[in-house]
């Protein structure tokens, strides 16, 4: 069965609200077995929403809307709804009580507004909204189901699971569609898929890959489409592990877990301490260390070192190796990562340094080129990375390198 999701509303498209809405409806429409076809956003204009809506009644067996249905005169979809599909408008005297009761809780004022939301139109089938005003609405035609919910987020994620999704379930025949997402870092996605060509040419028909990148990270997403769920399981368990034997390297985890989180298991798994000093990132590895719940048991600190003195008098850095290789070279991003090392007295230490752009590259240095550094007992050792233009991507790819350096070197 497919679905179109229809976001309204005029702040949606100048940007100033981010549309949540749509992607959390796909998410769990698709765990259920719905295929989300299109995801449209339109403005809050009677003809803008029936155009839609039409459209997407001629590829689509389900039409979810958001937005629209709050007190106020920009509020239209409610209206045209009712004109669209033949309908009056009809009070109903338990949804204005329940009105009434949420309004006295709240202590706020109630007025002609608020009560012109417990008129709906007398053709739907209505959606109960037992934690706002704006009730849900379900029209039928011509085999279809158009359903019209609140675009408060927390009062449509309600509407969906306790009404929407178990009335999906309920009138369709479903189909099970299973995910798994393999987590890589190391490679380009160009690089990669020419590294897996043959293993993604030969999946069976039904089960489908996807290459979903951001920076420094490539995740594989697996979907398998059927009627046996248990059968389906074993075929993605299958192909992931035929995946892990061609890039074992490659891949960090499954199910978007994080890099950081991988890393602090290892550590903790290991009773290891680690240090980090950062020159380019600006503390960003050290954020994304300590943004996990217990990273105290492994993660003891961190230097951010952006000056020459910096470097010098807080890392140990040699002066002379400053003015003869410049801050962005091999023989700094150790001294960098053994000088933290030194001074928190941890098990690992990882050091970075680079130029993040857009200013500040050379010819032998060019903007994105940076230095990763890993020091333990056993000695420290660097690695070159050349990233691109983007000082934001450049910042991310590099912890991101640099976290998974660590990873590697943990396991």
């Amino acid at each position: 069965m497919k679905a179109e999701i229809i976001s309204i509303g005029d702040e949606l498209l100048i940007g100033q609200v981010v549309n949540t809405n749509a992607s959390w409806m796909g998410t769990e429409l698709n765990l259920i077995g719905v295929e989300v076809r299109q995801i449209s956003v339109v403005s809050d204009t009677d003809e803008e929403i029936q155009r839609a809506i039409e459209e997407a009644m001629k590829h689509a067996g389900i039409i979810l809307i958001t937005g629209g249905l709050g007190p106020t005169k920009d509020d239209i979809t409610k209206k045209t709804l009712t004109r669209m599909f033949d309908g009056k408008l009809f009070f109903h005297q338990d949804i204005y009580e329940h009105i009434q009761i949420l309004f006295r809780v709240k202590g706020l004022p109630f007025n002609e507004l608020n009560k012109a939301q417990a008129e709906l139109p007398d053709i739907c089938e209505i959606i109960p909204n037992e934690i706002g005003t704006a009730s849900g609405m379900l029209f039928r035609k011509d085999g279809k189901i158009i359903i019209a919910m609140p675009g408060v987020p927390f009062e449509m994620k309600h509407m969906m699971q306790n009404h929407v999704l178990p009335l999906l379930k309920k009138e369709f025949h479903l189909p099970f569609i299973i995910h798994r997402t393999i987590m890589t870092t190391g490679m380009v996605e160009s690089e990669l898929a020419e590294k897996i060509e043959s293993w993604e040419d030969s999946l069976p028909s039904h089960i489908h890959l996807a290459y979903l990148p951001r920076p420094g990270i490539v995740r594989l997403r697996l979907s398998a489409y059927g009627e046996n769920r248990e059968l389906l399981e074993e075929q993605i368990a299958h192909e992931t592990a035929r995946l892990n034997q061609l890039i074992p390297e490659l891949i960090y985890g499954y199910d978007d877990v994080l890099l950081e989180e991988v890393v602090g298991n290892l550590l903790k798994q290991k009773k290891k301490t680690i240090a980090t000093a950062e020159s380019c990132t600006g503390g960003f590895i050290s954020h994304l260390l300590t943004s996990i719940p217990g990273s105290s048991e492994y993660y003891t600190g961190g230097v951010v070192a952006y000056a020459y003195e910096a470097k010098e008098e807080l890392l140990g850095v040699k002066h002379s190796s400053l003015v003869q290789h410049g801050a962005v070279s091999e023989c700094v991003a150790k001294e960098m990562a053994e000088g933290v090392r030194k001074r928190l007295g941890t098990d690992y230490a990882i050091a970075v340094t680079g130029i993040a752009g857009p200013g500040g590259g050379l010819p032998n240095k060019p903007v994105g080129t940076t230095w990763i550094a890993i020091a333990s007992a056993e000695g420290s050792k660097a690695k070159l990375f050349r990233f691109g233009n983007d000082r934001a991507r450049n910042i991310r790819r590099a912890a991101t390198a640099t976290l998974n350096m660590l990873r590697l070197e943990l396991i």
